[in-house]
């Protein structure tokens, strides 16, 4: 009978401390963050970034960005590092001194026209092609639209255009 409480109250220890790390390390690692909502858009701030498996340096590397500016979305927080996804659904953490807060976007699909107005009858006023970064300047409330930079050249594309910008924001 005693072996049975014995066991049962370590059964009990170990389920307790699953659902303990299940519920609490999770809360804690983002309360030790930026304290920033997530997620978040931010971008690339060097031309090589490291993409790894763990919030850490002692975690391999996956993957290696190299490509400056690219957008990305912040979807967790440890200490210094950012769990990010891009606009391939690609996970993995980086050091928050590889992402900066200018916002940009990578067009999605096709050759897209930036036009003159958030107006599907507005005339296009330049070609971007697929898989090109743009800075993001406004997306004003309703509508769908978002102005954008690229080479100089300002002007609109809908946000089902581009991947870095989330639906229904309001960026001024």
């Amino acid at each position: 009978m005693s072996f049975r409480i014995i066991l049962n109250t370590r059964l009990l220890v170990l389920l307790l401390l699953v659902l303990y790390s299940v519920n609490v390390i999770p809360a804690l690692a983002n309360a030790e963050g930026s304290g920033l909502p997530l997620p978040r858009f931010v971008s690339l701030r060097a031309d090589q970034v490291n993409l790894r498996t763990g919030p850490g340096v002692q975690y391999p590397v996956e993957w290696v960005y190299q490509r400056r500016d690219l957008p990305v979305e912040i979807i967790a927080e440890y200490r210094t590092w950012r769990k990010i996804r891009d606009w391939q659904s690609t996970q993995g953490w980086v050091h928050q001194s590889m992402l900066s807060g200018r916002r940009s976007v990578i067009i999605t699909g096709k050759r897209r026209s930036i036009r003159s107005n958030a107006d599907t009858k507005s005339p296009p006023i330049a070609q971007i092609e697929a898989g090109a970064i743009a800075y993001l300047d406004e997306c004003p409330t309703g509508g769908g639209w978002c102005q954008v930079e690229a080479d100089s050249i300002k002007g609109w594309l809908r946000k089902v255009e581009f991947w870095g910008a989330y639906r229904d924001e309001v960026l001024k």
